[in-house]
């Protein structure tokens, strides 16, 4: 029986390779950064005000008969410091469930850059069917947006933006992709260490 032998890729080829992917390497690697910062963000020191986006009924079919439950979506947010985060939380009662989902939320916090009173440039943020975009919008815009999306602006102190849900309608799904589209937000420091230039320059 013969046995396929692959030649192994040239040198030339993979350095090519390499110099081609070493700016993608450095935006990964200052991205992994931005994010380690966002979640050392210590929830005691804030002014967390909470929102409740949904609460589902949830049933689970079981061999005695059936066990009820509610699943709470919350986001929080400190709109003084432009710090928001959201998480979920399941449990008998509803309060409990809400009660989850802040403390969920309190270790899910992440720091938005914001301009002024509102965000520095357009950005699409995605998570499975969910898509959102967020545009800045002029002073005395106020935020046009959806429930979802309205909660997780409000919360995170953004005053003046334009935005839509291109996507699915599930509440989960939308949060998840605004809060990528958030996380994607710059400022002027950061897009000029990735570009390697002074913030003159820009």
């Amino acid at each position: 029986m013969a046995v396929s032998r692959r030649s192994p890729m040239p040198l030339a080829k993979l350095d090519s390779i390499s110099k081609d992917q070493a700016p993608q390497a450095a935006a990964r690697k200052l991205d992994e950064d931005i994010m380690a910062m966002k979640k050392r963000i210590d929830a005691n020191r804030l002014n967390l005000k909470d929102e409740v986006v949904s609460i589902n009924r949830v049933t689970k079919v079981v061999k005695g008969g059936k066990n009820m439950s509610f699943a709470a979506l919350v986001v929080i947010g400190d709109p003084g410091e432009g710090v928001v985060g959201y998480g979920s939380g399941k449990a008998k009662e509803v309060p409990q469930a809400i009660r989850k989902g802040i403390e969920a939320a309190k270790k899910n916090l992440h720091k938005v850059n914001l301009t002024d009173t509102t965000i520095p440039h357009q950005v699409l943020g995605r998570f499975g069917a969910g898509q959102v975009m967020l545009k800045p919008a002029a002073e005395g815009t106020g935020v046009i947006a959806g429930k979802t999306v309205r909660a997780v602006m409000t919360a995170a102190g953004v005053q003046n933006v334009l935005t839509k849900s291109l996507g699915t309608a599930n509440p989960h799904n939308v949060i998840k992709a605004t809060f990528d589209a958030l996380i994607q937000l710059r400022n002027k420091a950061e897009v000029a260490a990735l570009r390697g230039k002074a913030v003159e320059e820009l």
